[in-house]
């Protein structure tokens, strides 16, 4: 008898974590770029996926093509019962300031910008952080003293990644030149493989002979001119050491697919909080990219270097200057 209760238990405990399981109606608002731009938009499309997989969950989705479409795609989503639903991007911030307002009860999840309402959890990272660590790299990998930065819009955010990049570079290498470059000032910057193609190549001709590519789709191009030209190039936020194997030095890896799963899981186990999240080197935000395509680039030497920049990073004893504190960037 005790025992048929016991079973009678674990079993209605089962049947109602199945059923909290469920209850969730999950969906995303990709950013300009689109979902396969085998960066950053993708990052998370690989994350929320990953939950469909492991649940059976379905979720939503839209990718924004107009900036005008952000503010109807989340209201629509909103309106439609769904939730949480994730806001990919910075530039999503004041349409989603606007819908979380008229849908206190829906849980709205921004990834690379703060907004600051009870309803909304916002999840950025320490860019500066994992950008220095491929600057090391690319010192180290390095045989001109001469290494370039390709940033796609010019915002505080991308600058960022531009100034961790140089003093990683500078950390191993003080006389090292360390060319930069912006792609635009409007979201088309995000998708112009052409132009990425052209900066990289204007760089390599002035002798430097690794490039990063902060840029999203822009950054393809980036990485193509590399490989054409016989040089290298540092992928970012997914793992683009496939694209073009031997020729991309490494990637910094933003894990915003690990962010984007996390939303979703904690929404479904009922963990999920507002607030803000802020995600580097110690929380495994950020890292750099080691695997068979790019592993006969990267020596024992420059794995030493890097881990123990990553350690002094983390310790404390490496100070990394963030750009968004002031603008700036140390020279």
């Amino acid at each position: 008898m005790i025992r048929s209760i016991a079973t009678t238990v674990a079993a209605t405990a089962f049947v109602a974590s199945a059923a909290m399981a469920q209850d969730i109606k999950p969906a995303v608002v990709f950013d300009m770029g689109g979902k396969f731009d085998k960066s950053f938009n993708e990052g998370i499309f690989n994350g929320v996926s990953r939950f469909t997989e492991e649940t059976g969950i379905e979720f939503g989705e839209f990718e924004v093509t107009a900036e005008a479409q952000r503010e109807q795609a989340l209201r629509n989503f909103a309106r439609r019962g769904f939730d949480p639903v994730i806001a990919v991007g910075f530039a999503q911030a004041p349409a989603l300031e606007t819908v979380a307002q008229e849908f206190p009860d829906t849980r709205f999840s921004i990834i690379d910008m703060v907004v600051d309402l009870p309803n909304v959890q916002s999840i950025i990272f320490k860019e500066h952080e994992g950008s220095f660590l491929v600057g090391v790299l690319a010192a180290h990998a390095s045989e001109t003293g001469k290494v370039g930065f390709v940033g796609g819009m010019d915002i505080p955010l991308i600058r960022r990644f531009a100034c961790g990049y140089a003093q990683g570079v500078k950390h191993v290498n003080a006389d090292a030149d360390v060319f930069q470059n912006m792609t635009g000032t409007t979201p088309a910057a995000w998708n112009d493989p052409v132009k990425g193609g052209e900066l990289a190549k204007s760089q390599f001709d002035r002798g430097a002979d690794v490039v990063y590519a902060a840029a999203g789709g822009t950054g393809l191009g980036v990485l193509q001119a590399a490989a054409d030209s016989g040089n290298l190039s540092i992928g970012v936020d997914s793992n683009q050491n496939y694209l073009h194997p031997g020729s991309v030095l490494t990637s910094m890896l933003k894990r915003v697919d690990v962010a984007a799963y996390n939303v979703y899981k904690t929404a479904q186990d009922d963990s999920w909080a507002p607030g803000l999240q802020v995600l580097g080197l110690a929380e495994d935000g950020v890292g750099w990219a080691l695997d068979e395509n790019n592993a006969d680039l990267i020596t024992d030497d420059m794995k030493a270097a890097v881990e123990a920049a990553r350690a002094g990073i983390i310790d404390g004893s490496i100070q990394v200057h963030n750009y968004s504190d002031d603008n700036s960037c140390p020279s």
